[in-house]
């Protein structure tokens, strides 16, 4: 089992969610976080005055996988959330040792 955890920007969230279904994921975890990148931060203005902008609103999303869809997922995510500009995101890949169902105890596979 693979956890994908994408960091992507907030207005693709639709979009990858909706790919992601049409490909099989079944359930996913969305957080907003704030963040930042190479970029690291930029400037704004509000009404006649400047200010910086240190952390970059985000969208975390997490889904567990079977090892044999990650390819698949990931292709999804890149393919959706790319706009090629800086600041599309991150995706971070880590292996899951277990996975269990609180409500019926299943395990591995089958709880996800």
């Amino acid at each position: 089992m693979i956890l994908v955890t994408a960091i992507i920007q907030p207005h693709k969230l639709d979009e990858v969610r909706d790919v992601l279904s049409e490909v099989g994921v079944h359930g996913m975890t969305v957080t907003e976080v704030k963040g930042f990148g190479r970029q690291k931060g930029h400037t704004e203005l509000y009404r006649g005055a400047e200010y910086k902008v240190e952390f970059i609103p985000k969208i975390k999303v997490e889904v567990a996988v079977d090892d044999s869809f990650l390819q698949q997922c990931l292709d999804a995510i890149v393919m959706t959330a790319n706009t090629g500009k800086v600041g599309d995101g991150k995706i971070f890949i880590s292996s899951l040792e277990e996975v269990i169902r609180i409500r019926t105890g299943e395990k591995g596979s089958d709880a996800v």
